[in-house]
């Protein structure tokens, strides 16, 4: 019985009305529905209330651990890894959305001058195009300190405080002046949209398969189809006539294509990209315009005054395994990367030479690292590219240096892939080409994959990256002296619904964590060595910046 004293609000109402009902009807299981309707009725009013789900189209789908090949833990581990802050529900109107006009920066106390090794504070706040301060994270800010004309530069990573506000702390690593930049790339809406695209079978990306065959009267028949991934639940791509479909025995990867019309499936011989399809509407093509993507935020107009005697120097750690990527991981200075990981060498070219003798280099991936191969024909005395009568682009390719013995292989990696027209028995999987490497001392085994699999869901990209783990434990197994180094993925020109470098970054994270406790693996960050460049950012990065990136790789070929 509720005594007179209690108020109707007070919580203790409800326990003793649960007591008496239990009592009233105890034993009868219409009596235990009506107890269990009642707790859960009084336990939603106690909950405070969630964010809203992203709303989700039919294309949504969702695919098992055991076909990404990992754990539910590790599963449950990346997720947490990818987790970014963002609206509780969809935003419709554009001056809801975040500003890079009215959002702005600060320096935090600045002082008079600093000494180099100091860092200095920077606090950006989110506005939204009402000038109202945001109150929710999730927008992509990038962030660095630069010099013109000493061609210097540091990456700061941006902290979301998940409230409207962000911070990053800049390291100040030479001596003279610096300014701050600070850019939003995309605004927490236009992420939202990104990450519902990327968690989906929506199909972004088309491609072509060539086939080819005997006709009547000796006569070359040619048809030429779409093409796509295979992958979750009935397919990521359906066409009306479906489909030839080609399994990678050891991967497990499903490619389909749309059944020609004359030949059979056997006489696919060529694969080539295809168009590029945005699922954007009218409102979602608002936030992606140039106006709104990739802008510099206004900040305090103030010199930031550095005192030393010269440049900071990088660390004189002999480059090795197991070494962590700090922020910053490095700087540049003169254009000459300076690192925080470990002692890069600037060798030249006589001394690339005397690196890579007696060494066979495996180089995997897409044309970033197909860059590292061209720097290094270019570079290295008497190293000739072979004829091997592929695409020049394309691939595979190899060059060598018989007096040195010295081989460099450049291979792609297989479908998806967005290259120009080239055989289809060209394009192996990551993996399967490291399983046919014997390794050893001699073997230096290098791989990127990224750009090519922004276009797909990131359940996929896991599905990838375990096999491609699976193979290096075995190669290191086999031959535990094997260098094996991963080339993270770089930013990019693009900024839109295709290959935003929010996507590269995502796949960034999921790179690092799942080879992080692989013991004998070489993580090489580039993001940072192309996110801070004065050069405009690109997918295929400039000459000086691949230049860099190559001395750093051969920093950890030929240590001191």
């Amino acid at each position: 019985m509720v005594k007179p004293s209690m108020k109707k609000s007070d919580p203790r109402v409800g326990r003793l009305r649960q007591y008496a009902l239990l009592l009233a009807c105890f034993c009868t299981s219409s009596c235990l529905a009506l107890w269990k309707l009642n707790i859960g009725i009084q336990m939603r009013q106690l909950l405070p209330p969630g964010p809203k789900p992203a709303p989700q189209s039919d294309n949504y789908y969702s695919v098992s651990t055991t076909n990404m090949g990992i754990s539910d833990e590790e599963w449950e581990r990346l997720q947490k890894a990818l987790n970014w802050p963002g609206p509780d529900q969809l935003i419709t109107q554009l001056n809801l959305t975040t500003s890079p006009v009215h959002s702005t920066f600060s320096v935090v106390e600045p002082k008079n001058s600093y000494k180099v090794g100091e860092n200095i504070s920077v606090i950006i706040t989110a506005r939204d195009h009402n000038k109202n301060l945001k109150t929710y994270g999730g927008d992509f800010f990038k962030a660095k300190l630069f010099n013109s004309e000493l061609k210097a530069s540091v990456y700061g990573e941006v902290v979301d405080h998940r409230n409207g506000t962000y911070s990053v702390v800049l390291l100040l690593p030479w001596e003279g002046q610096a300014e701050v930049s600070v850019r939003l790339e995309h605004s927490s809406e236009v992420v939202q949209i990104l990450k519902k695209y990327r968690d989906s079978s929506i199909t972004r990306s088309h491609y072509n398969g060539h086939f080819e065959g005997p006709g009547p009267n000796k006569i070359r028949i040619r048809e030429v189809v779409e093409c796509n991934l295979k992958w979750g639940g009935e397919g990521s791509w359906r066409k009306r006539n479906c489909c030839c479909e080609y399994k990678d025995i050891k991967t497990g990867t499903v490619w389909q294509c749309e059944r020609p019309i004359k030949l059979s499936c056997d006489k696919l011989v060529h694969h080539s990209m295809g168009r590029l399809e945005s699922p954007l509407n009218a409102f979602q093509n608002q936030l992606f315009t140039k106006k709104l993507t990739n802008i510099a935020v206004t900040g305090d107009k103030i010199n930031i005054n550095v005192l030393g005697n010269t440049a900071g120097k990088g660390t004189t750690e002999r480059c090795r395994s197991g070494l962590t990527t700090p922020v910053p991981a490095g700087f540049y200075f003169k254009d000459v990367w300076k690192s925080f990981v470990c002692n890069t060498q600037q060798l030249n070219s006589a001394q690339m030479r005397n690196c890579l003798k007696n060494k066979i280099i495996y180089l995997f991936g897409d044309s970033t690292t197909r860059q590292w191969f061209e720097y290094l024909e270019r570079s290295v005395p008497d190293l000739k590219r072979m004829d091997l009568h592929t695409p020049r682009t394309g691939g595979p390719l190899m060059a060598v240096e018989l007096k040195n013995n010295i081989i460099v292989h450049w291979r792609p990696h297989g479908v998806p892939l967005r290259f120009t027209k080239m055989l289809i028995t060209d394009l192996h999987y990551i993996s399967n080409d490291i399983d046919e490497i014997a390794g050893g001392p001699h073997a230096v085994v290098v791989f990127t994959i990224f750009a090519h699999l922004v276009f797909h869901p990131i359940t996929f990209y896991i599905h990838q990256l375990a096999k491609i783990r699976e193979s290096v434990v075995a190669l290191l197994s086999r031959a535990p002296q094997t260098t094996v180094i991963i080339k993270s993925g770089n930013t990019a020109g693009r900024k839109d619904i295709f290959q935003s470098d929010w996507y590269a970054r995502q796949l960034n994270t999921m790179m690092r964590e799942m080879f992080r406790d692989i013991n004998g693996v070489i993580y090489l960050d580039v993001w940072q060595m192309t996110s801070c460049h004065y050069l405009n950012e690109n997918v295929h990065p400039g000459p000086v910046i691949v230049a860099n990136e190559v001395k750093m790789f051969l920093s950890y070929v030929c240590p001191i």
